[in-house]
This record gives structure tokens, C-alpha cells and sequence, in this order.
């Protein structure tokens, strides 16, 4: 089933959300933002408005606060159900109130009510959080500000399917009624030397001559047609860091709060010879989103080309890149799962070209989105001995029950590690990121203009990489100065990405005192380390930053402790949380912010009206709902359930009834979450639509398509169309003693480097496998090879470069 969702607009309903102001401070590799939510109602009623929204799945929301007039109320974090308990009390009292609370069942989706609004009011709501920002392949640093939110697809008999589900309002991001302004300033030690965005900006400005420090904008007119992703480049990015931050000096020493906080930056460095090979063995599972959704566009620049569509390309290369000797599997999945295989087969020529078959008849038909049951399954097989497991997950991740999936992929993260792509706009960033931290892989979003080829291959390399193992970390401190990790321990390592340890210091700590960090680990069955030397004295002004995102990595940790099983219920971590969540002002599942304008003592009157802000949502078919069939027959589906949702209770002055109100305010609670229990009619990411015509295929896929699983390439007919040669001209040149199979594969790997070098990485893999087979055959003109069929191609590709 999906969540409750309708087509709530302007038309249809006031909506009091009149704009949205995001201001972005990066400082180095993390960031703080502040959300400004402008609230007016120009109804002749009080009001509360309910607004579902996206935030990042790593965010450590950190304040809330609301300005009513000159007035304003700064929420302060309660156990849930006493926030909520609090909020119901002040509606049913006639009082202004604010609750801002995170789904229980995805860390990256939280509801905002605002309570008793009273007619001709305005509003404005502060929400601030910290986060770490990701670094990519390039050395780019990702920040993903998450605009669009897609219906989450909760399945059939998940756990928690009644009271911890959020109702989720929304319409076509063509219509969403109020509007986005964003800023960003960035500062770091090394210069900033470009900033990039999948959305339009106003140019770059530096504040000084260094160029450490400098400032963008959101250009006017944005709309809510994707997330807003910003990619920022500091030269020298990938160096290691370590930043101490002094405590809050309120909190007292001995606290999490009032002790000192290091963040360690460690890119691990791993020796060149160990690099250099890839491994010949293992069982790669690929796990593909086939649900409605992936029929969308990947990006706006090129609609043509869909998520499914990208998908079944990628399979290709991916496929032509598997070692011999290894073991593969292909599962797909929506409303159903469905293996190209009973079980996982060792790679050949035969088995591979059955799979591309079946790939190339893969179409976004399947329905909804059920990733846990294909999950379950995978894991309930017997793995191979020798192979080690390297699981694939392909979704857009538009699904309700992200806790459940990631807990699953924990439970058997020693059996495995897994690598997760979310594609497209609305994606879940808590469940690609927690899949693969919790399985020892690595995430991987697409978005905007990017492609999915690079990125997917780039986790190949590190899947083919050899596993860091033992990993470990000691601290060498001044004497009567002490660590404790706050952050879970290290499971995963990869050349050149980053690892974050937090870690709290106690003891009587100098300015002038050092400190040094040791990274331990197996690679290859080598012993190996990587070291960290770092000054103890803490950096000015730091707002507590790291503290709070040491309190969120903490956080994390005791919730995911709380959802294991046990034989009894155990309280305590749930205690832990909250207390450490109410200690650090951070948001947790166990928590909510509230805040209650008392005012002048008198009560709003008249009945209270609720209004669901709608958040943008994409359609499948990147479209507005009025310009295609599939999106005017999910206007038509969805609106039954979208209308507006009344409060029936009657606002009384206080020294009322308000027990009686209290229970009416509650039971609608309770009615709206169960409204999402049920099935409601089929959604736009659940329709079925015809299938499509194939676009030609790429020039390199073309080519690529005809690859053999050894490595080799058939002198062929189609091969030379695929070289822009006839077969005469491929023939006419060969070598006398030259077998046709070396002549094909030499005349391919020219090809790839003299005109496709700048997608090398999707290719770079599938022509080592080559390089291998032609080394493995021993053919002793390889030099007038190359020289044939650079003069036959028009290149200057030289022996060397071809790693012959």
C-alpha cells in the first residue's frame, strides 16, 4: 500500500505555506542550514496546518522555534508521546502550539503542525540541523537539499503499519503553491575553486583574495521539479583533517555536551600493487527497482532517457565487466520479485547472454515497491564458499519501511556487503545511505544531469578491490587524556573515501598538546595502518556543530540497538535516547520538539480547520498531471483521497471540558495515521503503461554489446558497423598470422581509447578483462597489430596505453 496522498493544491484548498527560505553555511566538510517557513492564514477561521516533508537521513535537527508577531517560541525536545500530549493540551486550550516530529519509520521524513493559527495571523517557523557533507568520486563535496517528496510505498503487513506512519500530502511539483529562495556560503582552509549545482545559480562570489570564502545563490524562478543539489570543490579536498570543538560550557564538564568533541577526517591510502589487480571471484547480486516509478526520466536534460532504460544499460556494462570464475544473479522487483535464475550461476558466455536477454526485456511494470521481501530471499540463500557476496541495490527508494529494510541488511552484513544507487529526485537519502553503511559498501546517488554508468562502475572497482579486514583504531593521548568513540566502529574501508570518527575527550587537555589516531587494518592479507597527528586545541566559535553530529551518530547507534530482538522488552535504550536526545537538543525517533505560545493568556476561538501543505511530488512520467494520460488517470485515482480533512472539535476557552476535546483531538490522530492502513485506490507509481520503443542503442554500448564474457571481441559483421567500418575494410588489413579473435579485441581497445576516453570509467573494467585474454594469448605481432589498426581507425593510440 502507499501512504495517503492526494492532489491538495490551491485550487482545491487555501494553503497558509506562503514560502520557504533556506540559508546553507558550509564550513569545511560540514554544514549547518537554516529553514525559514513563512505560515499566513487569510481564512476567516483558525487554522492548523500539517506540512510532511523531506529532510536529509543524516541530519541532526538541532533547533525549532516559531515567530509569531514579536513574539518568539523556542521549542524545547520532549519524549513523543508527551510532545504530542502537550500539543493536543494547548489546541484544546485555545493556545498557539508547534510540533515538529521524525517518522518512526524513516529518519528522513518529518511532520510540522501548526497549531491554532488564528485568522488574519502570520507565522514564520525556524528549523535548523547539522550535516556532514559526502564526498564524491571527483572530490566533490555533496550537500542535497530535498525538495521533492514522492509517495513512500508501505508494504502489506510491514511492522508499525498504523500509529508510526506519517500522512503524506502531496501534488505535482507544477503546482505547488508557495515558494523557494536559497543561499549558500562556503568557507574552508583551502580554497573554494568552483561550486556546481543541478540547478540553475546566480555566479559564484568570493569574499576575499584567498578565495577560502565565498557565496551563491538560487536563481530567481526556481521550481520544484527536483532536489536542489549543490557539488563543491576545495582544492585538495581528499587530505586527512581533525577538528577539536570545545563544549558547551552550561552542560559542565563530564558530559557529552560539555566535553570537548574531535571529528577525524581519514582517507585511507592503499598501496599501488594492491590497486593495480582486481579480484577473480565472488557472487554479485543485482537487485533492480522495476516498480512504476523508474518509467521517469533520470534527469531534465534528457527525457528520453529513463531510469529503467539507464538501468539495463548499466546491467550491460556491468555484465560484460564480471571476472571469469565469479558468479552472478539478476533480481527485480515491485508489487512482486521475480530472479533471471533460481540461483545464483557461475559467469560464462551462456549464462551471461541468457541474463542480457532478460534484461533487455525489463520493463518498470512491476508495481509497487517491495524491497524487503526479494531481500529476505537473497539473504536466505546458502552463500558460495570462496565467493564473497556483493549485493546491488538499483531504486529511486520511495518506501515506507526504510528501518526494517536496513535492519535486515545489518543482520546479514557478515555474510555480505552491498552497494546502493538512488535514482532519480525524491530518493530516499536514509535508505541508500543506511543500506550501504550498514552493509559495508558504498552509496551512490544520481541525479540532475549525472549519468548512472560512471558512478555504478566506480562500485564495482570497489567491489572488485580485495576486502579491508580487522579494522581497528587506537589513540595516542597526553597523559590523563582520554577518547571515547561516540560514532559506531569502522566496518567498511575504500581507497580514497572518507571515514568519520567522532569522539569525546576528557582530562585536563593544553593548548599546546598533540594527539595522534591509528588506523589498523588487513588488506590483502597484509598488515597495513594509516596515522593522524592533530592539535588538541579547540577551534573558536564552532556553534557545537560536531557535538551535535556526534550526539546524531550516537543516536543512531542506541536506535538501531533499541530495534533488535530481544526475548524482553528492554526500556533502556529507548531511556538512553531520549535522554541524550532532550541533553543535546537533537532530534531522535523517540523525540519531538514542541512549542507552546501562551500569549496573552486568551484562548482562539471558533472551530479549528486542518490544511495538509502538499510537498512537491514528482509524476512518473516527469510531467505535470494535465499533459499526459497517465498523469490526468492519476488526478483522477488520487483526488478522492486528497480532500481536506476537517477538525471537528470546537476550541474552548481554558477551565473547559478539555478532557473530553483532548480525546476528539487524539481520535483524529489516530484516524488519520490509520487511514493509511488500508489499501487505497492504485497510485501513479503502481499504473501499468504500455511499453515503450527502445531508443537506438549508444555507439558505446553498441560495442560493448558485443564484448564476449572472456574478454574478447568475434570478427564480425556487426562489429565493424559498431566501428563505422564495413566488413571489408575491418577484414582487408588483418595480420596474416593474426587469429581473428586478437585482431577484433585489438581493433575494440583502440577504438575505446582513441574516442571514448572521457566515459573511460564505464569502460575501463570490461577492457582490462580484454587486455587479459590478449595477454593470455601470447600472440607474438601485437605491435603491427596496433599499427594496423590505428591506421585503419585514424588513431595514435600507443601499445603501452593498451597495457600490452
Amino acid at each position: 500500500m502507499v501512504y495517503r496522498c492526494g492532489l491538495l493544491t490551491a485550487q482545491k484548498e487555501p494553503v497558509p505555506l506562503k514560502s520557504v527560505e533556506v540559508q546553507l553555511e558550509v564550513r569545511d566538510h560540514v554544514a549547518t542550514v537554516v529553514s525559514t517557513l513563512n505560515y499566513e492564514n487569510k481564512e476567516d477561521k483558525p487554522l492548523e496546518a500539517v506540512f510532511v516533508f523531506p529532510l536529509p537521513g543524516d541530519a541532526a535537527v538541532c533547533h525549532f522555534s516559531a515567530t509569531v508577531g514579536q513574539t518568539q517560541i523556542v521549542a524545547e525536545v520532549k519524549e513523543k508521546q508527551k510532545a504530542r500530549e502537550d500539543y493536543d493540551d494547548a489546541l484544546s486550550s485555545g493556545q498557539q502550539a508547534f510540533l515538529l516530529e521524525e517518522s518512526e519509520q524513516s529518519p528522513d521524513i518529518f511532520s510540522l503542525s501548526v497549531g491554532s493559527l488564528p485568522p488574519g495571523e502570520s507565522a514564520s517557523i525556524r528549523l535548523e540541523y547539522v550535516i556532514e557533507l559526502n564526498v564524491q568520486a571527483d572530490s566533490g563535496l555533496r550537500f542535497c537539499l530535498p525538495a521533492v517528496l514522492n509517495p513512500r510505498y508501505q508494504p502489506q503487513g510491514s511492522r508499525d503499519g498504523g500509529s508510526g506512519n506519517i500522512q503524506v500530502t502531496s501534488c505535482p511539483s507544477s503546482l505547488v503553491p508557495y515558494t523557494l529562495s536559497f543561499s549558500a556560503q562556503v568557507s574552508s582552509p583551502r580554497p573554494v575553486s568552483r561550486i556546481e549545482s543541478n540547478c540553475s545559480l546566480d555566479p559564484l562570489q568570493y569574499l576575499n583574495s584567498e578565495q577560502t570564502k565565498a557565496t551563491i545563490k538560487l536563481a530567481a524562478g526556481h521550481k520544484f521539479d527536483r532536489d536542489v543539489e549543490l557539488l563543491i570543490y576545495y582544492k585538495d579536498a581528499h587530505q586527512p583533517t581533525a577538528v577539536v570543538e570545545a563544549g558547551q560550557a552550561s552542560a559542565g564538564l563530564g558530559t557529552l555536551m560539555g566535553d570537548p568533541v574531535v571529528m577525524l577526517s581519514l582517507y585511507p591510502e592503499f598501496p599501488e600493487a594492491v590497486m593495480s589487480s582486481v579480484a577473480t571471484c565472488g557472487e554479485f547480486v543485482f537487485l533492480l527497482d522495476r516498480s512504476g516509478s523508474m518509467d521517469a526520466p533520470v534527469n531534465h536534460t534528457n527525457r528520453n532517457e529513463t531510469r529503467i532504460s539507464s538501468a539495463r544499460d548499466t546491467l550491460l556494462l556491468l555484465l560484460k565487466s564480471l571476472p571469469m570464475g565469479c558468479y552472478f544473479n539478476i533480481y527485480s522487483f515491485g508489487s512482486s520479485f521475480e530472479s533471471i535464475f533460481p540461483k545464483s550461476v557461475e559467469y560464462s558466455q551462456g549464462t551471461m547472454e541468457e541474463a542480457l536477454k532478460k534484461v533487455g526485456e525489463m520493463e518498470a511494470n512491476l508495481g509497487g515497491t517491495e524491497i524487503l521481501k526479494p531481500l529476505e530471499h537473497i539473504f536466505s540463500q546458502p552463500c558460495i564458499p570462496s565467493q564473497p557476496r556483493q549485493l546491488f541495490v538499483f531504486t529511486d527508494g520511495e518506501v515506507g519501511n526504510t528501518k526494517q529494510v536496513i535492519d535486515l541488511v545489518k543482520k546479514n552484513s557478515h555474510a555480505h556487503r552491498c552497494f546502493s544507487f538512488g535514482i532519480g529526485e525524491g530518493a530516499s537519502s536514509a535508505l541508500i545511505n543506511g543500506l550501504a553503511k550498514e552493509g559495508g559498501g558504498h552509496a551512490q546517488f544520481i541525479s540532475g544531469s549525472d549519468r548512472m554508468q560512471p558512478k555504478v562502475m566506480q562500485s564495482l572497482r570497489y567491489a572488485l578491490y580485495p576486502a579491508v579486514m580487522d579494522i581497528s583504531v587506537t589513540w595516542d593521548l597526553p597523559k590523563d587524556v582520554y577518547a571515547t568513540v561516540l560514532s559506531p566502529p569502522i566496518t567498511s574501508l575504500f581507497q580514497g573515501q572518507r571515514s568519520l570518527i567522532y569522539a569525546g575527550l576528557t582530562g585536563q587537555i593544553s593548548e599546546a598538546a598533540e594527539g595522534c589516531v591509528t588506523v589498523k587494518y588487513s588488506l590483502a592479507g597484509h598488515p597495513s595502518q594509516n596515522q593522524l597527528q592533530f592539535n588538541l586545541k579547540p577551534t573558536e566559535d564552532s556553534g557545537l556543530t560536531l557535538h551535535r553530529l556526534a550526539s546524531r551518530a550516537l543516536i543512531r547507534c542506541l536506535e538501531m540497538e533499541d530495534r533488535e530482538p530481544r526475548q524482553q522488552q528492554d526500556e533502556s535504550v529507548k531511556k538512553k535516547v531520549v535522554e541524550l536526545s532532550v541533553q543535546s537538543g537533537v532530534s531522535s525517533a523517540f523525540t519531538a520538539f514542541i512549542a507552546v505560545n501562551k500569549g496573552n493568556g486568551e484562548a482562539i476561538q471558533g472551530p479549528l480547520v486542518r490544511r495538509n501543505v502538499p510537498a512537491p511530488r514528482m509524476m512518473a512520467c516527469g510531467m505535470p498531471a494535465f499533459q499526459s494520460a497517465r498523469g490526468m488517470m492519476a488526478c483522477r485515482m488520487s483526488a478522492p483521497i486528497g480532500l481536506p480533512v476537517f477538525k471537528s472539535a470546537t476550541v474552548k476557552k481554558k477551565g473547559t471540558k478539555l478532557g473530553l476535546i483532548k480525546k476528539s483531538l487524539q481520535g483524529n490522530r489516530r484516524e488519520m495515521d490509520a487511514s493509511s492502513a488500508g489499501t487505497p485506490p492504485m497510485l501513479l507509481s503502481d499504473v501499468p503503461v504500455p511499453v515503450p520503443s527502445h531508443p537506438p542503442m549508444d555507439p558505446l554500448l553498441r560495442l560493448v554489446a558485443l564484448q564476449k564474457a572472456s574478454g574478447c571481441w568475434d570478427l564480425s559483421p556487426a562489429l565493424a558497423t559498431a566501428l563505422g567500418k564495413t566488413s571489408e575494410e575491418v577484414e582487408t588489413p588483418k595480420p596474416a598470422s593474426v587469429n581473428e579473435e586478437v585482431w577484433a579485441t585489438i581493433l575494440s581497445l583502440i577504438w575505446l581509447h582513441g574516442f571514448k576516453m572521457d566515459v573511460r570509467d564505464e569502460w575501463e573494467l570490461l577492457a582490462m578483462k580484454a587486455m587479459s585474454w590478449l595477454r593470455a594469448q601470447d600472440s607474438s605481432c601485437l605491435n603491427e597489430c596496433v599499427d594496423a589498426g590505428n591506421a585503419l581507425l585514424g588513431c595514435k593510440v600507443e601499445k603501452d596505453s593498451l597495457g600490452l
